[in-house]
């Protein structure tokens, strides 16, 4: 008959747990002058068959041992104000293993709720980690009865391609800085970052389009690459970018946009839907050096912009409530109410100025109800189509519309 033979650990707890019944019962035979220098060598006995079972990795220890940082130069990291100290202990663990572009890395926690919300707090806080897609899975493996686990996330670009893509950024980036004006308020930047974004990137799906590295390098992407590149190039400016997900309203379609800080006063900014290139009727996007960029999407009146996306309940945005730098109220072209000739005159002096579309927006459903009766059914635009020949000397001129009801906006291309 075969012996059966005990695991080591097993014997050796067996062991420590004899050595420790016997240490009690000597112990309690001793008086008590002596009764505390027994209680001391039992907690020590005890201590080390408690060692024997800590299979705690030694980076793990440390982890726990480290201070955590309440501030990253040079990124505002909305999210991580917003999680629990615990939380941000993982986010700055989960921060430096993606940075170190590690396969694997220790997390003290084990908790998976937990471990999704840091890491979508770190990616919606940094921009720049571009080599983590957001498509690809991630791993972590727990142990039970302990409270942390490996994790793993998936990176999608080879160290050649990383530097290719950074070289790529940072020029795209330069181009961009060069076109703020001199003294320029935030306002002017995140206007000419906005601008620059839809002058050089499609909106197209591919393997890149999730983030900077389709906007810089392919100068493709979709919502999440707009809006990264976005909170990417105005946290490098200095100016206070959220980067923000969410849904089309009472839908189930995902978006993603931006909410930024100017003057006190946080305003909602969505290059995506600023770049359409077919919006004007026909063929009028061939007549124009650039793409007719849509500035209703910059600075966005807040009720109108919730009427069309509510964001994600993960975690809470700040409101948006100011109209000040919208860029109609800014560029006077915002009307509360319909006046034929005063919209005639503004017109005028926008073709006076060499504007090649003239465009405004009324901040009442009745006042654009007006101005689409009488300018878009009755034709009224002609008047300003008789004016645009008599400014150029033409003979005959064509021009082209586009609406944005939603908006309460109006375009006009001649």
């Amino acid at each position: 008959m075969k012996k059966r033979r005990f695991p080591k650990l097993f014997f050796l707890l067996f062991l420590l747990l004899i050595v420790a019944g016997i240490a009690s019962g000597i112990l309690q035979k001793k008086d008590s002058g002596s009764d505390r220098e027994g209680k001391t060598g039992l907690k020590q006995i005890v201590d080390a068959a408690g060692s024997v079972f800590d299979q705690e990795p030694e980076q793990v220890k440390k982890l726990r041992e480290q201070k955590i940082a309440q501030t990253d130069e040079g990124h505002q990291e909305y999210y991580f104000q917003l999680l629990k100290e615990q939380e941000k202990n993982i986010y700055r663990q989960m921060l430096q293993g993606i940075r170190e572009r590690k396969e694997k890395f220790y997390l003290t926690s084990s908790e998976d709720a937990v471990i999704d919300r840091v890491y979508h707090a770190v990616l919606k806080d940094h921009p720049e980690l571009f080599w983590i897609h957001n498509r690809e899975a991630v791993y972590r493996t727990s142990y039970p009865g302990e409270d942390y686990s490996l994790f793993s996330p998936g990176y999608t670009y080879t160290d050649g391609e990383i530097q290719e893509i950074q070289a790529a950024v940072e020029q795209g980036y330069q181009e961009m800085t060069a076109m703020i004006p001199e003294n320029a308020d935030d306002y002017e930047k995140v206007k000419t970052v906005y601008t620059y974004l839809i002058d050089t990137t499609e909106y197209v799906s591919s393997e890149h389009d999730q983030n900077i590295a389709g906007v810089f390098w392919k100068k493709q992407a979709v919502c999440a690459g707009y809006a990264r590149a976005v909170q990417y190039c105005l946290e490098r400016l200095g100016v206070p970018c959220i980067y923000v997900e969410g849904s089309a309203k009472d839908s189930a379609d995902g978006h993603a946009w931006n909410i930024v800080l100017l003057d006190g006063q946080y305003y909602y900014v969505d290059a995506t839907n600023g770049d359409q290139p077919e919006f004007l009727e026909g063929d009028a996007v061939q007549f124009a050096e650039h793409k007719t960029i849509l500035y209703d999407y910059l600075c966005p009146f807040p009720d109108e912009y919730r009427e069309i996306y509510t964001p994600s309940r993960e975690f809470s945005v700040p409101e948006c409530t100011a109209v000040d730098k919208n860029f109609y109220v800014l560029n006077q072209g915002c009307f509360d109410s319909y006046d034929s000739e005063a919209l005639y005159r503004y017109c005028k002096m926008r073709l006076d100025n060499g504007a090649a579309v003239v465009r405004f927006k009324f901040s009442t459903q009745e006042a654009y109800n007006e101005a689409y009766r009488e300018w878009i059914q009755e034709s009224y635009i002609d008047r300003v189509a008789e004016y645009y020949l008599q400014l150029y000397g033409l003979d005959s001129v064509g021009y082209h519309y586009g609406l944005l009801e939603n908006m309460k906006t109006m375009y006009f291309m001649f």
